[in-house]
């Protein structure tokens, strides 16, 4: 039986038994420094086996040792930081298999190498974000998944804690995104499916669509020409920056809409219910690239519901403006009944006063709003087309119109010899025949007892297409896009033009 001794030597001292004059069995240990002290088994003078170092600081290890080093299963805490761990050590580092407690909440279960995160392994960090997978030198590296606060979800590679590689992103917002990224961008090939609707796929750079949409434009141009009680169409595509169709996208919501100048009169000289109208007036005008502000004008889809209804829809596309077109509207040619010309009009009774026959009884006790709009249309392959679209009546004592009657007025009392205003990209025969010096407002030429007041009136009017795309794709919106609308007066059909489709039959 070893005889237990007190050594005691300068500032260290050991308590506990010893075997041929080494510490051997259970004692306690106070170093020279007495910042450490030991307490637990020794084996021929070595801490061995099970024991515990304890610091003057409050931290401290217990578990295995194994010939005088921390060896094997053990706790550790860290007083000045508040981390603890538990889990193997070799050679006194963290190493193995092991679950770390940090003072800001993360935790980290899995497999450590000398002291660092390496190998598999489940980290919730101090937001609470959740990431199981590989891990390489205290960094997510290779594969695995992120749960992240916002509700976002990744699956994928890693490397050195950036995204990289092939992975899929499942956003909080239903968005999903799979393909290749780069320094946790989307970057290379990949398809992007968004809680919009809007579907991409194609490649990605810095986490921006290469081929994206970045404007939308109407197909044939600016000016674009129809004839009253005709329905047409506009077509849109989307490109991107360097000006080509944007194919890979689909499902972008779009939305038409027209709009019509609001004239301006002198307030010294406008009729007071006029100016009380206008004051009302509670909408804010819309700037467009052509110059001057307009306001809202009613846009609807025609109903084909019977045999009578009149001809088809063709693209509305634009009418030539070179110098050599002379007027579309004397020069455009019939067309036979039930056809719709591709451009600037087509036949059909020329309005007498009242509203045209497909749209009796439309606002007959109804209110003056309930006209529906026409449909939002989604994008498909980078176009998209709104067809049979019409010009419904103006609501009653629609303002616009009283103000152009009433500039009408003034120009009948005091004709004016000032030439029109060239309008840059606009062709001088248009201009001259269909634009005076107010722009949009109608020419004097056509009587207003044969225009009811609840009638379409031909004249200039503005196309717009917006992106209303909602949530907008990737937080932006594409900018609205305009046209000149011109409308001309229905085209009635020639006796002879009648004579020659009944031989023909």
């Amino acid at each position: 039986m070893a005889a237990v001794k007190k050594q005691i030597r300068n500032s260290r001292y050991y308590v506990g038994e010893v075997k041929n004059l080494t510490r051997n069995g259970f004692g306690v240990y106070v170093y020279p420094n007495s910042f450490f002290c030991y307490e637990g088994e020794w084996s021929k003078g070595e801490k061995h086996g099970h024991g515990k170092l304890l610091m003057k600081d409050g931290s401290y290890y217990e578990g295995e040792f194994a010939h005088g080093e921390i060896e094997g299963n053990g706790s550790r805490f860290w007083a000045k930081t508040g981390v603890s761990y538990s889990g193997q050590f070799s050679g006194g580092e963290l190493h193995g298999c092991g679950v770390m407690q940090k003072g800001n909440g993360e935790r980290y279960e899995g497999e450590f190498s000398y002291g660092l995160r390496d190998g598999n392994g489940f980290l919730v960090d101090k937001d609470g974000q959740a990431y199981e997978g590989s891990f390489h030198q205290n960094k997510r590296h290779g594969e695995g998944q992120m749960h992240y606060r916002n509700g976002d979800q990744y699956e994928g590679g890693w490397l050195l804690d950036q995204q990289q590689g092939h992975g899929v992103m499942h956003f909080g917002d239903g968005s999903v995104y799979e393909g290749q990224w780069r320094n946790n961008l989307f970057n290379g090939q990949g398809i992007m499916i968004h809680c919009s609707g809007i579907i991409y796929e194609g490649v990605w750079a810095n986490g921006r669509p290469l081929g994206g949409a970045s404007k939308v434009v109407i197909e044939g141009g600016d000016v674009l020409e129809v004839f009253q009680e005709t329905p047409f169409c506009v077509e849109v595509q989307l490109q991107t920056e360097v000006g080509e169709k944007a194919t890979g996208e689909n499902g972008r919501v779009l939305q038409v809409s027209t709009g019509i100048r609001l004239c301006d009169l002198s307030p010294s000289t406008t009729p007071a219910s006029l100016l009380k109208m206008m004051e009302d007036n509670k909408e804010t005008p819309i700037p467009t690239p052509f110059g001057f502000q307009v306001v809202s004008y009613p846009l609807m889809e025609r109903a084909f519901g019977s045999q009578d209804s009149i001809g088809t829809t063709a693209p509305l596309t634009v009418a030539a403006v070179a110098a050599k077109s002379g007027s579309a509207q004397a020069d455009s040619p019939l067309l036979p009944e039930g056809e719709c010309e591709s451009g600037s009009g087509s036949d059909g009774p020329p309005l007498r006063g009242g509203t045209p026959s497909y749209l009796d009884g439309l606002f007959a006790g109804q209110e003056e709003d309930s006209t529906p709009p026409p449909a939002n249309q989604r994008v498909e392959e980078g176009q998209a087309k709104f067809q049979n679209l019409l010009l419904a009546p103006p609501p009653h004592d629609f303002l616009p119109y009283q103000l152009m009657d009433e500039l009408e007025k003034r120009n009948v009392k005091k004709p004016s010899n000032r030439a029109p205003t060239d309008r840059p990209g606009l062709s001088q025969d248009m201009n001259s025949e269909r634009r005076s010096s107010m722009g949009s407002c109608f020419t004097s030429n056509i009587k207003k007892s044969s225009i009811d007041s609840r009638s379409v009136r031909p004249g200039e009017y503005v196309i717009m297409v917006k992106d209303v795309t909602n949530p907008p794709f990737q937080g932006q919106t594409l900018p609205p896009v305009f046209a000149l609308l011109r409308l001309f007066p229905a085209k009635t059909k020639s006796k002879n033009s009648q004579t020659d489709k009944t031989q023909s039959k």
